[in-house]
């Protein structure tokens, strides 16, 4: 009778405990796992654990390794000699590193070695700050040395004010030995001061280790070079943009065939190309790419010489997005991926089954105790007659009796995909643990649906991308389970621009708003943002040109300032104080706009904190003070 007992108390228990839903403190204990490669033996998987300590206000990572074919997880101390140094030239003679050097006069000390003590910067063009983070003279330069200890390095730029690898997000990505370990190729964009804030023209640059000389290989393509690879029969592979100054254009797959000519595989395929890798026959190339509301894993034949057509095929499908190619060996690829309720965990594929097998299970214990939200595709008519994904997130628990309040969500970019993505600050899967259904459209400018969809959003910030949110929002509202009176409007970066906009067009139709780090006044933000190709691009000029009609009417019509006497809503606002893409007057000019007119609003500011916000425990303000607004005011 005691045992019944305890088995009854132990089902209650477990049941009980299955009925917990996402929370914000759970969402910062998951562990963030990183895919580092496949050991050397080809044997194993090695990755990378991240868990945030929030008493500490930091993450703390931990490696392990498991079996390709499934197993038990094993930590270890040391990765280093699991894995192959892509920085070790092939015939293991040479090491490439990266390090900062000292090539320009910025600071006052500089100028004025006598006046140690000042504090001045000192400028002679743009770029004088970059992300979140002022120039200070230094720079980023590609060192090679001989693989031995205490060998000297050498500086292959030479001095150059240039930065290789790429600020401020470049890796060891933007550098790779050739083949024969005789030159190092790298991704350099060699433009200084105003001329690189306008320009996204990167290119591979060969340095020649024996005649120490170096060679411009893509002088003619005028947009971004970046991503260098080496195929398994030597021939140079690369991703590359078109057009100076777009740094959303079109990715293309670049192979240099038997150093002759240029072929580009991806030419005729109606996409962009995330990250791509060889197949170790050397007969095709994977690649990821966003497709309808997911990423998903591509491949394309590569035909040499021959006249064999180009054909591009997609090899997984399903609501998640893949995320990483570890390795593909025959049929079987080691991926990693996640969707809007599952946090990302390393997978292995078959791939012609289509069969996946869960190889890390980092966070499947913490999801087990969870009732998960529930994510639907609805497909909504556009004004002017498109078809429009529109992903629906449901509250966990989700009873069609009941009316739920609803957040219309605008992504970011503007230009950029709205996948099965898991944020840790944007999480569907909380928004909706937390009673409010999710309405989050592919409006224009989503990758996955055509380069036409997403092209149409550059120079048209304030046009059709708006009646895409109302048409999402207000087909969504037709069900009875909607409570239309609680509509609440959020979204960051041009979603936070979004935000300010609708705040001037929505008719009333949302009962409160939350921006983060938005553009609210087109013309300061062409005069205070650091990467001026993107405003050029997709404001259309600058606010100064008078007769240029398209740029004139980002700054009028497309600018929420104009729109700011039809303000009548709460908003609260978001901002870094070290975002120098969208810098903090945007934010200030809003909240200072509705402070005078009487509106409820609040301000929330980051001075640490860039375009997004990293330390664990301004995350967890910043999903407090999230929640509290919306508690608050809908």
């Amino acid at each position: 009778m005691k045992k019944l007992f305890f088995i009854i108390l132990s089902t209650m228990s477990i049941a009980a405990s299955a009925q917990q839903v996402l929370s914000p403190e759970l969402l910062w204990k998951l562990g963030r796992v990183t895919p580092l490669g496949i050991s050397k033996d080809g044997k194993l998987v090695v990755y990378k654990v991240s868990i945030p300590n929030m008493a500490a206000n930091k993450s703390e990572s931990k490696y392990y390794t498991i079996p390709i074919s499934g197993g038990t997880a094993i930590e270890v101390k040391e990765v280093k000699d699991l894995l192959t140094d892509k920085n070790v030239s092939a015939d293991g003679k040479f090491i490439v590193s990266t390090q900062e050097v000292k090539t320009e006069k910025v600071l006052g000390k500089d100028y004025y070695p006598n006046l140690e003590k000042s504090d001045v910067q000192i400028y002679n063009g743009l770029d004088y700050r970059h992300w979140d983070t002022w120039n200070n003279g230094m720079h980023n330069h590609v060192f090679y040395a001989e693989n031995k200890e205490g060998a000297t390095a050498i500086d292959i730029m030479n001095g150059e004010n240039f930065d290789a690898p790429q600020k401020p997000f470049g890796g060891d990505e933007d550098f790779i030995w050739s083949p024969d370990s005789k030159s190092i190729i790298y991704v350099c964009k060699k433009k200084e001061g105003t001329a690189y804030a306008i320009s996204t023209n990167t290119n591979l640059y060969e340095y020649n280790l024996e005649t120490k000389s170096t060679q411009n290989l893509t002088e003619s393509n005028l947009g971004y070079d970046t991503n260098p690879a080496f195929s398994p029969t030597g021939n140079l592979t690369w991703l590359q943009m078109k057009r100076d100054g777009y740094e959303a254009d079109k990715n293309d797959i670049i192979v240099r065939v038997k150093d002759k000519f240029y072929q580009n595989l991806t030419a005729n395929y109606d996409g962009t190309v995330d990250s791509f890798t060889w197949s170790k026959d050397g007969r095709k190339v994977y690649f990821l790419s966003p497709v309808d509301g997911t990423q998903q894993l591509f491949e394309v034949n590569f035909p040499g010489m021959t006249k064999i057509a180009i054909t591009v095929k997609q090899v997984t499908s399903g609501d998640f997005d893949v995320h990483d190619i570890i390795d593909i060996t025959g049929d079987t690829a080691i991926l990693s991926r996640n969707d809007m309720n599952h946090a990302l965990e390393i997978y292995s594929c078959n791939l012609k089954k289509n069969v996946w097998t869960q190889l890390t299970s980092v966070n499947t214990a913490t999801y087990a105790t969870l009732s998960l939200p529930k994510y639907e595709r609805r497909y909504v008519t556009t004004t002017d007659g498109k078809k429009m994904l529109v992903w629906v997130i449901l509250p966990p628990n989700f009873d069609t009796n009941k009316k739920y309040p609803a957040l219309l969500y605008c992504q970011g970019g503007p230009q950029s995909p709205l996948t099965q993505f898991y944020s840790f600050r944007w999480n569907f899967s909380l928004m909706a643990s937390q009673g409010y259904i999710v309405v989050a459209p592919n409006r224009r400018g989503m990758y996955g649906h055509g380069q036409e969809w997403n092209e149409q959003i550059s120079k048209d910030w304030g046009g059709q991308v708006m009646d895409d949110y109302l048409s999402a929002i207000d087909d969504v509202v037709k069900e009875s389970y909607v409570d239309k009176s609680r509509l609440g409007c959020v979204g960051a970066s041009y979603g936070g621009y979004s935000v300010f906009y609708l705040a001037g067009i929505h008719n009333n139709r949302f009962k409160t708003f939350i921006a983060h780090d938005g553009v609210f006044n087109t013309q300061s933000m062409f005069g205070t943002t650091e990467e001026v190709f993107f405003n050029n691009w997709d404001f259309g000029g600058a606010y100064w040109e008078k007769d240029n009609a398209i740029a004139q009417k980002t700054y009028t019509k497309f600018n929420p300032i104009n729109f700011v006497d039809k303000w009548n809503t709460p908003i609260l606002i978001y901002q870094g104080g070290i975002d120098f893409r969208v810098p903090i007057g945007q934010a200030q000019e809003a909240f200072q706009a509705a402070q005078l007119r009487g509106i409820k609003s609040k301000l929330v500011y980051f001075p640490e904190e860039n375009h997004w916000v990293l330390k664990p425990q301004n995350a967890m303000v910043w999903q407090s003070e999230f929640y509290k607004w919306l508690k608050e005011t809908l």
